[in-house]
């Protein structure tokens, strides 16, 4: 209820006669009073687009600190900042700005506080006039009688009746022709023509040309109108190209949030959580090399010089040993930075099990996946210099050899003993992996050269179908890659675990709206080229596994689902930071054999179409292997790791090159399957906690 200061709910309101629009619209009250809170209602504009309203529960406490800040009787009160919009921003009622919790933002979102509103769009005057004009009203009617009941008001056209009530401003004019019935009208030269015209036919001038304006927002805020509670936090990690545009990952992760509502909106709205997505901006904090590069650019073709400098240029800062931790550790310390940060201001989310998974692109996979592994290349140069040493002593020497060898051997132990004493001093950070505060329990790479990385590193195909073999599952619970088919700078990950997954196609994600879609689980391996001889004998026990690639048929590209050139363009300012050739010449395939490019099938017609050229394998010595040339085939992943995103119909084979590395962030389909993964482990958990308690 109200109290003298004007501050707080004047909910009490509610007992009073009340009635409700046609058509069963907001309560309405018979006499004419002050606004209650849940009457008006807060908006918020970003990128200059139209006002779009705060939900009740948020409107109402905006409005609570509005009036608590107005009561200070002279003196402004010191009113805490209030949490909108599921907790990812913040609204300062004092300068009406809002502005994001978790990320930088240079500009500020203007709010502003709705009483009176344009009849149809319901789209708040400017708040100058609406003081004004509900200053008048107050003035002129509070504690009138409205009329008895809309039927009155719906026999009785406005047409002919005289205002009884009008107020100037500055470019426009208010009439009230009843208490109930407000119009705006505008004072340029051309209405007034239009007003004398239309006057001298006989029109009204209500209806002509006049605006009807609504005091009291179409739908009243209540406290009831909240999210849901956040049960699943995904970090959204931004890979090369960063330098120019900062912003860029904070507008992806928004479009990714927004078509993530969508679908939560169509497929979980049953569900009392949600998934709630925050931006890893880790790039623009790091100094690197200052400008070193930049001052050694030449001049000449400038702007594609700078392209490539802030994209090519993160992956040579990376290889270096000299930038490697700095890039590294400015991932890890935003990445716990937003978690403690999360986690302060949703005290419950760990309490009740909250989950965090990790979305990453491009390099952002690389460096998320070290971040997560503690992987080094020192290690890699001790452990190859091990290597050395044992090839060492395993050869013949001469007696001063040996004698030189042990005391070095002894020299190393001793100063392995006093580093050891050194850190037990003095607990340093040297040499330790980097440690994140969470658990990740899904790991998911878009358009990620991940897996030529690790093939780069040594690591070769094993003979277990476990994700452990590159990802240990008490690290990450699940490890998800995905790309498009024709996506530069992306590589698969089974044939790194089993050699005979690469003439396995990768899982087909499902198109958006597919009615009642298989369960990925359930989805049986298709092979990508049936002319290859076959993996093994017919062995029954795989015969019934799954489907013999003599027998199969080709696997045709499913034409259907969401064009990737329509995803492009949501996301074609992002393309430009890969560059049509940029993709291909960092990453020209290299360490791909022809058997494991999917992209060979391009059609089932023909398929050597497109990638027919022989790619040169770099890298590995065979492994042992079956008759056949592939690992035995018995062996099968015990998850799918690779998923594929349908091609569209439309697109061009060229044009998709330069827009797929960056067409991820609006794909409903993504946003579907993200969604169907964290929201099938809760659900899950849920139903073997209700179990146990049975």
């Amino acid at each position: 209820s109200s109290d003298s200061g004007g501050s707080g709910f004047s909910l009490a309101a509610t007992a009073l006669p009340e009635r409700r629009r046609p058509g069963g619209g907001r309560p309405r009250y018979e006499v004419v009073r002050e606004l209650g809170a849940e009457e008006v209602r807060w908006f918020y504009r970003e990128d200059r687009k139209t006002w779009k309203p705060f939900i009740g529960y948020d409107s109402l406490r905006i409005e609570l600190a509005f009036r608590a800040l107005g009561s200070g009787g002279g003196e402004p009160a010191a009113v805490e900042p209030v949490c909108v919009r599921s907790g990812l921003y913040e609204v300062d009622v004092a300068s009406a700005e809002s502005y994001p919790v978790y990320w930088n933002q240079t500009e500020k979102i203007p709010v502003m506080r709705g009483q009176w509103f344009i009849d149809g769009t319901w789209q708040p005057l400017e708040e100058e006039e609406s003081n004004l004009i509900e200053q008048e009203h107050l003035n002129r009617f509070k504690g009138q009688q409205l009329q008895e009941s809309f039927d009155m008001e719906i026999s009785k056209p406005v047409d002919g009746k005289e205002a009884i009530h009008s107020l100037k401003l500055s470019r426009n004019h208010v009439d009230w022709h009843s208490v109930d019935e407000v119009y705006l009208y505008s004072d340029a030269t051309t209405s007034k023509i239009a007003r004398t015209v239309t006057q001298k036919l006989g029109f009204s001038k209500a209806s002509s040309s006049g605006t009807r304006l609504h005091r009291g927002y179409v739908e009243e805020a209540t406290l009831e109108d909240k999210p849901p509670q956040t049960s699943h936090i995904v970090f959204v990690v931004h890979g090369i190209g960063q330098k120019m545009d900062q912003g860029r990952i904070i507008k992806n992760t928004a479009m990714m949030r927004d078509t993530a509502r969508k679908v939560e909106e169509k497929y979980f709205s049953n569900l009392a959580t949600h998934v709630e997505f925050l931006p890893v901006e880790w790039r623009s904090k790091l100094t690197l090399d200052g400008d070193t590069v930049d001052s050694i650019t030449p001049d000449k073709v400038r702007g594609l010089r700078d392209m490539l400098n802030s994209s090519a240029m993160d992956i040579m800062y990376y290889t270096s040993p000299l930038y490697r931790d700095e890039l590294v550790k400015g991932l890890q310390q935003e990445l716990n930075r937003l978690y403690s940060l999360f986690c302060s201001r949703n005290p419950e989310f760990e309490e009740k099990g909250g989950k965090v998974s990790i979305v990453s692109h491009s390099l952002g996979c690389v460096i998320t996946y070290d971040i997560m592994t503690g992987w080094n290349p020192v290690r890699l140069y001790e452990q190859l210099l091990q290597k050395e040493e044992e090839e060492l002593e395993e050869r013949w020497m001469s007696y001063e050899e040996q004698r030189l060898l042990e005391e070095l051997y002894i020299t190393k132990q001793r100063l392995r003993e006093i580093e050891e004493r050194l850190h037990g001093l003095k607990a340093s950070t040297i040499s330790k992996p980097p440690v994140l505060k969470f658990k990740v329990e899904n790991f998911f790479c878009m358009g990620s050269p991940l897996a030529v990385f690790l093939a780069l590193r040594g690591i070769r195909p094993g003979t277990s179908g476990s994700q452990d073999h590159i990802l240990p599952r008490t690290i990450c619970n699940r490890l998800l890659n995905i790309f498009h088919p024709t996506d530069p700078v992306a590589y698969r990950l089974e044939p790194l675990i089993l050699k005979h997954y690469s003439n396995i196609s990768p899982v087909q994600i499902h198109w958006y709206n597919t009615a009642n879609p298989l369960p990925y689980e359930h989805m049986k391996p298709s092979f990508l080229n049936p002319t290859k001889e076959a993996t093994s004998g017919p062995d029954t026990e795989s015969a019934s596994a799954a489907p013999s690639p003599t027998t199969s048929p080709v696997m045709v590209r499913r034409h259907y689902g969401e064009s990737i050139t329509n995803i492009g363009k949501a996301s074609i300012l992002g393309a430009a930071s890969i560059g049509k050739g940029l993709g291909g010449m960092l990453f020209s395939r290299f360490g791909r054999s022809s058997t494991a490019t999917p992209q060979s099938l391009e059609t089932g017609k023909d398929g050597a179409e497109g990638d027919d050229k022989k790619a040169t394998t770099v890298g590995t010595p065979p492994l042992p292997h079956s008759s056949s040339g592939f690992l035995e085939p018995t062996v099968e992943l015990e998850h799918r790791i690779d998923f594929e995103l349908r091609e569209g119909l439309v697109e061009s084979r060229y044009w998709s090159a330069v827009t797929s590395h960056t067409a991820y962030w609006s794909s409903l389909d993504i946003a579907l399957f993200l969604l169907t993964f964290m929201y099938k482990q809760d659900q899950e958990e849920t139903d073997k906690s209700n179990l146990d308690s049975i």
